[in-house]
């Protein structure tokens, strides 16, 4: 009794859990898109500020990191912001106009860890009214009992060859 009501416990469990991740990769989703688009900006300032004196992108980080200290430190600061507006750009790129299923099958492009975390501090978990949320809700809930009832299986595994053993 006590284990069926375990298991139970399990299944509800990653029900609930998993069925928070179709709204959840929607922010995540949204708030890539909002990072790309201002990181976006911000390279399009840099290109310009490079054509204006005649430079590429290449040879503008080049002139800035011959430069002094604080030319080479913001060299250094574009350099990684040129390579994340690339990481997240191919992100959004492979993310945008996906469903919540084909989220979930690319949900290693959900990288970036600040944006992950700036969207699980602003999202609010609620109750799946969707056909995805249930169906990622009833997936959890499978996963979470089989899980459960591994785990229980391992735990009673001893005290089986026990009996068998005294028997």
């Amino acid at each position: 009794m006590i284990a069926r009501a375990l298991m139970l416990a399990g299944g509800l469990t990653g029900a609930a859990g998993l069925s928070q991740f179709p709204e959840f990769s929607q922010q995540y989703a949204q708030r890539l898109g909002g990072a790309v688009d201002e990181l976006s900006r911000v390279v399009a300032e840099f290109d310009a500020d490079a054509a204006s004196v005649g430079l590429n992108r290449q040879e503008a980080l080049a002139d800035l990191a011959g430069g002094g200290a604080m030319a080479r430190a913001r060299a250094e600061t574009m350099a990684r912001t040129l390579d994340r507006h690339a990481r997240l750009s191919e992100d959004l790129a492979a993310l945008q106009g996906a469903g919540p299923f084909t989220r979930a099958y690319l949900a290693a492009n959900m990288t970036d860890r600040q944006i992950a975390r700036r969207a699980w501090e602003a999202y609010k978990p609620a109750l799946p009214v969707t056909f995805e949320g249930a169906a990622f809700a009833g997936v959890g809930f499978l996963g979470g009992l089989m899980l459960l009832g591994s785990l229980m299986s391992l735990l009673r595994m001893p005290f089986r060859r026990r009996r068998r053993a005294a028997a």
